[in-house]
C-alpha cells in the first residue's frame, strides 16, 4: 500500500487494489497553503473544523465518513472511536474521531486532532497499530511529549507526524523538530518527496521508525 502526505493532517491511503481513502482534507484559507485535487473512494473526517473537513478538492461522489461506526470500502475496513479535541473532555474544542484502517494486511491509525493524553482505556481501544499518524504540534492538539506517550504505549512499527509548522503554515503550532528530538537518530527516516510504499519488511525492525516527509511545498 501507498501513503501520500497531502499536507497538514491529510493523507492519501491507497491499497494495492486501487481503493483510496483520504483523511482530514483542509482549507487553504485556514492552513495557509492549497491542497491538491484528489480522487478517492472515501474520506474520513475527524472533526468539523475547516482545517480537517474541506471537501472542495475531492470528487463529488466520495463517501464521507464522519461518525462512529464500522465500514467496508471496496475491501478496505474502516472504523472509528471517540476521543476529545482537548484535555477537558471536549469542553473547549469538542469531540474528535480516531480512525483505523486495514489495507493490504496493514493496520493504520489516524489520531485526528486528539487533544487528550494517552490513557490505558484509550490506548487499549485503539489496539494494534502498524502505522500511526499523529499530531505533534501542540497548542490545538497534543504536543510532542504527549505524542511520544502515544508512541510508547501503542508501539507502532511506523510513526508519521502531522499537524505541525511547515514553511507556509499559518496555524500556531510547533515545528516537527521538537518531536523528533525525542527519538534516536537511527529511528528517523527522512523521506524525499511526499509518498512512501509500505512493505511488511518495515515491520521487522526492533524499534519504531519515524517517517518524516519533505515539507518544502507546504
Amino acid at each position: 500500500m501507498k501513503i501520500t502526505w497531502l499536507g497538514h493532517s491529510s493523507f492519501k491511503l491507497e491499497e494495492s487494489t486501487g481503493t483510496v481513502v483520504v483523511t482530514d482534507p483542509y482549507s487553504e484559507k485556514l492552513v495557509g497553503y492549497e491542497m491538491q485535487n484528489v480522487n478517492a473512494d472515501a474520506v474520513t473526517i475527524s472533526h468539523h473544523h475547516d482545517d480537517h473537513d474541506c471537501l472542495k478538492k475531492l470528487n463529488k461522489d466520495v463517501q464521507i465518513i464522519d461518525t462512529l461506526g464500522f465500514w467496508e470500502i471496496k475491501g478496505v475496513d474502516v472504523s472509528s472511536l471517540l476521543s476529545y479535541h482537548d484535555a477537558d473532555g471536549g469542553k473547549r474544542r469538542g469531540e474528535n474521531l480516531i480512525f483505523k484502517y486495514r489495507m493490504d494486511g496493514v493496520d493504520l491509525c489516524h489520531l485526528g486532532d486528539v487533544g487528550e493524553e494517552c490513557t490505558v482505556r484509550l490506548g487499549d481501544s485503539i489496539g494494534t497499530v502498524n502505522v500511526l499518524m499523529l499530531p505533534v504540534g501542540g497548542n490545538y492538539t497534543i504536543n510532542a511529549e504527549q505524542a511520544k506517550e502515544y508512541v510508547d504505549f501503542l508501539m507502532p512499527d511506523i510513526v508519521i507526524p502531522m499537524h505541525y509548522e511547515t514553511p507556509s503554515c499559518r496555524i500556531d503550532v510547533d515545528k516537527v523538530d521538537r518531536f523528533l528530538e525525542l527519538f534516536d537518530e537511527e529511528q528517523i527516516v527522512r523521506v524525499e518527496g511526499d509518498t512512501i510504499e509500505v512493505h511488511r519488511d518495515y515491520f521487522d525492525s526492533d524499534c519504531t521508525k519515524v517517517f518524516v516527509f519533505s515539507d518544502e511545498k507546504f
